[in-house]
């Protein structure tokens, strides 16, 4: 019988349910359902698993495939035939912090109420099979790793590089989360004394490289070039702080806008720079880059590679490739999936 695996998405502002089949070739998404986030958890909870239920059904899954055949074993019997295929285990990736072990989720800034809320115990309870709980940035890495541009490497790194800066590790062919689920929380690290905020802190390297980061650096820059008497096609002023994204100054540097270039080339170098760290650190294999480096690194690339160079050890950096995600808009459907077939490796 065909394995089915199940996963969910918790996010701020969206919820996703998917159902995938693995292979030695990759990942097969066979269907997916995503709605607006629930008021409460426990609202959302019951969405998504309604919402799983639903998917099984549509692709000829049993969500219960697993408990049902082992009990028909163990009465010496033979497994009914649900199903083509078996729901295998379950996968849920939600913004951190978390306790993975427990399954908890504990009060992530983007979903308020969610304080120490158990979201594996209902998905066992109702659908019999294992289920694991992975932050983003770790279920990105893993699949990645199974099956994307970290395919075969041992030491690899995966960054968010979105709306937030975060990181996955994969170390020694295994996930490492820390001691607590704190590991790769690199968009914390002060890059400079000065400069936009993120994850709290002026000049951090998600200040500088993330979505809202690149806004706010772009706003600062702005200012200074128009007091300077210079132009440039990006809003200023007011019109800056409703309208600017990283999306319209990668769409200006592209047309040529000199300071639209200018603010891709200061994100280039704070991403260089933070690349550094983690290859001297870390000394992976590769570090895979997500979302916006994914999207964009036609124009980042130059200015990252040009600072690593400079800034990282020659052996160190000789050992790594930077690459961007193999699986880029998927990366997110996948990476659900691949924390429900780690489960079945734990």
């Amino acid at each position: 019988m065909r394995r089915l695996l199940g996963g969910l998405d918790i996010g701020g502002t969206k919820c996703a349910a998917v159902v995938g089949e693995a292979s030695e070739s990759g990942i097969d998404i066979l269907g997916k359902t995503s709605f607006p986030t629930p008021g409460t958890p426990e609202e959302t909870m019951d969405a998504l698993m309604a919402a799983l239920d639903a998917l099984l059904a549509e692709h000829g899954g049993s969500q219960a495939g697993m408990a049902d055949t082992a009990a028909s074993e163990e009465a010496g019997g033979r497994a009914p035939n649900l199903a083509s295929r078996s729901l295998a285990a379950i996968g849920v990736s939600c913004g951190g912090p978390l306790d993975s072990e427990a399954g908890l989720v504990l009060s992530p800034p983007n979903l308020p109420g969610w304080d120490g809320v158990d979201v594996l115990t209902p998905l066992r309870q109702r659908f019999g099979v294992p289920a694991a709980l992975q932050n983003d940035a770790n279920a990105c890495a893993l699949a990645e790793w199974r099956w994307g541009a970290g395919r075969g490497t041992r030491h690899m790194a995966f960054l968010t590089f979105g709306t937030g800066m975060g990181a996955g590790l994969i170390l020694n062919g295994r996930l490492y989360t820390g001691a607590n689920d704190m590991a790769g929380e690199v968009g914390h690290m002060r890059m400079r004394d000065e400069g936009p905020v993120g994850y709290g802190k002026a000049g951090s390297f998600e200040g500088f490289c993330s979505g809202g980061g690149m806004a706010r650096l772009g706003i600062g820059m702005i200012e200074e070039w128009v007091q300077a008497g210079k132009t440039t096609a990006l809003p200023s002023g007011a019109d800056a702080e409703q309208a600017l994204s990283a999306r319209l100054i990668f769409e200006a540097a592209r047309s040529g806008d000199e300071l639209a270039a200018l603010i891709v080339r200061v994100t280039g170098i704070e991403l260089g720079r933070g690349l550094a760290v983690m290859v001297d650190m870390l000394n992976p294999e590769a570090i895979v880059i997500g979302s916006i480096y994914a999207r964009q690194e036609q124009l980042l690339a130059p200015a990252v590679l040009e600072t690593l160079r400079r800034e990282a050890l020659p052996r160190s950096l000789a050992a790594c490739r930077i690459l961007p995600s193999q699986l880029r808009e998927n990366v997110g459907d996948a990476a659900s999936l691949s924390v429900a077939l780690h489960a079945l490796e734990a």
